[in-house]
């Protein structure tokens, strides 16, 4: 069959889609072990590298055949045309008929990508230097605050992707941040993570980064009207500190200025950037005040490498491809539920987290781009820890539970912070774990070691635990825009193939639209009127009672 007509069909009616259900018979139940005997040389083969970038997905239970079965069902379900389409600039989000452009963010200046008649990079790159001239002014004390002292906190108030990429951004970057700035990042409308963001600053010395493009977003609005006000009190209540205290990364110039920021201190970015693909815009500027604008068009560089790998590397050698095939072969085969991502490296702490919203977010879709009933699972649940952390905690249910949770290592071979022993150490456990997860200790092996019988059972692992490593030399800004760009990839690919919109969040909107009607009725000076369900009208009056 003609890929192109194999597209129209659905998902689990294609030809390698059942290929693959009959392979997955033959080789499901398959142990590693016998993998790895059957082909010693599959540890240097089922390899791929890209500027770097080394990805080790040996221990996988796949064979050659797997891979071009997947691969077949990749270029079946049309994946080249449609990555050619989002770095043409088409609007792939159908359901808000947007472009999809993050990769337009870190392309170079040379580039020419348009989009609704208009060429965006040259805009790309004018935020970019506008971004650059304002840190250099906050990291060398030139921007001073209403008393004329210089700033020496910022806090970037923002929600979601406004949020999780600064916050994952800093911490992995800090090795290269300005140590004599402090920062902090506020999102949670909980007023506790406000109050702590702030109870050990000075407002003469902190400026706020307010993050809303429509400067709407309820959570964000109410953090920045509250810091609005403890600013103005620590500043004696005079209106035009905040110009000088408060800058917007936003396209509503009208409500900017009516909250007192100057509208050329007011950033921008575009519709065809979504929120959890944009700290690589103006979003990003916290991370460029921290690391400064070298270090962050490094990040860049590191984005636009990987962006030019997915776009032109052959499938089988395609680092995101990969990835987001194995993440379907394990969440449509062997029913796999979670991923777990373990980085080997605590500047990655929060890794993980942002990985969650990226995600999750993206292919968490029950309908087909034609609003049709999906025919396979989708969206696997994303989780993690930094190592060696998390081996004293769940890695317990990952080796020896009844979940199958296929697992990536992320490693360096240098440490930012050498230290005696320490990465030695943080390096072994890498690899330990992943043979061990891969093959396990059988009955016999653990009886050979003079166990008692009784306590065989226990100090079994069966192995055939399948996990990736992916190693880099080590955390610079580069890496870490290419581990960002990997993944974001990776989302695309397992959505081209689902055949699932990415880029829209739908399922976000039903809570906020009830939680507007409901805090309304908690904060009704009068008995308001309730008509919910039993449980949440019970609920309510409860709280209200007991204000």
């Amino acid at each position: 069959m003609d890929p192109k007509d194999s597209t129209r069909l659905p998902l689990n009616q294609r030809p390698a889609w059942k290929a693959l259900q009959s392979h997955f018979q033959s080789i499901g139940t398959k142990h590693l072990r016998d993998l790895f005997a059957e082909d010693p040389a599959r540890g240097q083969r089922f390899t791929a590298e890209t500027d770097g970038i080394f990805l080790d997905y040996s221990k996988n239970r796949v064979t050659s055949e797997t891979l071009r079965l997947l691969v077949a069902l990749a270029e079946e379900s049309g994946l080249r045309a449609k990555i050619e389409a989002m770095f043409r600039g088409d609007k792939i989000n159908l359901t808000e008929n947007r472009a999809v452009l993050h990769v337009a963010l870190r392309a170079p200046k040379s580039e020419r990508i348009v989009v609704d008649g208009e060429d965006v990079i040259p805009g790309v790159h004018a935020v970019l230097d506008k971004m650059a001239s304002f840190a250099n002014r906050i990291r060398s004390g030139e921007w001073k605050g209403h008393t004329g002292k210089p700033i020496r906190n910022v806090v970037n108030i923002g929600i979601g992707g406004s949020d999780l990429g600064p916050v994952m951004a800093y911490e992995a970057l800090k090795h290269y941040s300005q140590r004599n700035l402090t920062f902090r990042f506020v999102s949670n409308v909980d007023g506790t993570d406000f109050a702590e963001a702030v109870r050990d600053l000075s407002p003469d010395e902190t400026l706020f980064l307010v993050a809303s493009k429509t400067f709407t977003t309820q959570e964000t609005m109410t953090n920045a009207n509250s810091a609005r006000a403890w600013s103005l009190s620590g500043l004696g209540g005079d209106q035009s500190a905040v110009a000088k205290h408060f800058v917007a990364i936003s396209t509503n110039a009208k409500l900017v200025a009516s909250f007192g920021i100057d509208t050329e201190n007011m950033f921008g970015f575009w519709d065809w950037v979504g929120g959890r693909y944009s700290m690589d815009s103006a979003i990003g500027l916290s991370t460029m005040i921290a690391i400064g604008p070298e270090n962050f068009r490094d990040l860049l560089s590191g984005f636009h490498a990987m962006d030019v790998h997915f776009r032109t590397a052959p499938f089988e050698k395609n680092l995101p491809v990969l990835l987001g095939l194995l993440t379907l072969w394990y969440t449509d085969f062997f029913d796999a539920q979670t991923i777990a991502v373990l980085p080997y490296e605590q500047y990655l702490k929060r890794f993980p987290a942002y990985l969650q919203q990226l995600t999750m977010e993206s292919n968490g879709k029950h309908v087909t781009l034609a609003g049709k009933p999906v025919t396979a699972q989708t969206g696997p649940v994303f989780w993690g820890e930094p190592g060696t952390n998390g081996q004293h905690s769940f890695y317990q249910l990952i080796h020896q539970g009844t979940r199958l949770i296929p697992c990536d290592f992320i490693g360096f071979s240098k440490s930012l912070n050498p230290l005696g022993r320490h990465h030695d150490m943080l390096m072994a456990n890498v690899f330990a774990q992943a043979e061990a997860l891969a093959f396990g200790k059988s009955a016999e092996q653990v009886r050979a070691e003079g166990t008692p019988e009784w306590l065989v059972p226990h100090r079994v692992f069966e192995g055939n635990r399948p996990s990736n490593i992916l190693l880099a030399d080590a955390l610079t800004p580069a890496v870490l825009g290419q581990l960002v760009a990997l993944y974001e990839h990776s989302v695309f690919t397992q959505g081209a193939i689902w055949n699932i919109d990415c880029f829209d969040q739908w399922g976000v909107e039903l809570g906020k639209v009830l939680a507007t009607k409901i805090l309304a009725e908690l904060e009704s000076p009068t008995e308001p009127a309730i008509s919910h369900d039993s449980s949440t009208t019970s609920l309510i009056r409860r709280y209200r009672a007991s204000k």
